[in-house]
């Protein structure tokens, strides 16, 4: 029987993300909630965004598709109407799913399509080099926006919520165990769930 802790199947690899970057605790969260399942590598298929969050497809022992920038979502429902048995789940970052791929988003919720979207919420498309993301707060600078964003953030949970996704979680990448717990119950959700997990940029948005 897998255990929780007993993850080293899913990678022999390490990402290429600057060190302290919380996409290393939901890269782990994101092990322990599949161990934890029992699921294998050929178990489920992993659909990945575009940015810092997206390279973890290369160090995902999976089924994995690295899609388009912002269309990650799309790719998944695809997947899930092909195998209907299968577990599907997206990673993408913030700029990716309520920037390039809210459209993408709006209709996922509407349609309550069974997958899991895991999102890397730190308001910065950090692969880029700091640019602001949908998610960044009034007035937030960045290489897009020197003199300050003059636009509001997006509210991640009340779009969710209101446009009918019907599984809705916010972790913090500093909580591990309840960032794999979130994730496990998301996946266990028949429907459309979705995880926004706030992470540190330590580059461009501490």
């Amino acid at each position: 029987m897998t255990t929780i802790h007993n993850h080293k199947k899913w990678s022999d690899r390490t990402p290429t993300w600057c060190p302290g970057c919380g996409d290393w605790a939901i890269h782990t969260g994101l092990q322990r909630a599949l161990a934890a399942q029992d699921l294998q590598p050929p178990d489920l298929i992993a659909v990945f965004g575009v940015g810092c969050s997206g390279n973890m497809n290369d160090f995902l022992h999976a089924y994995a598709i690295h899609s388009l920038h912002g269309r990650s979502i799309p790719t998944a429902i695809g997947a899930k109407l092909a195998n209907h048995d299968m577990p599907v789940i997206v990673i993408a970052g913030d700029g990716d799913t309520y920037g390039e791929g809210g459209n993408h988003l709006l209709h996922a919720c509407r349609g309550n399509h069974d997958i899991t979207l895991i999102i890397h919420d730190n308001s910065v498309y950090g692969l880029t080099t700091g640019q602001v993301a949908p998610t960044a707060l009034h007035n937030a600078k960045g290489k897009s926006t020197p003199q300050g964003m003059i636009e509001q953030p997006i509210s991640p949970l009340n779009l969710l919520i209101t446009q009918g996704a019907t599984f809705v979680a916010q972790s913090f990448a500093g909580n591990l165990d309840h960032v794999s717990l979130m994730i496990q119950q998301a996946m266990q959700h028949t429907g459309f769930s979705v995880v926004n997990i706030l992470q540190p940029c330590v580059s461009f948005n501490r």
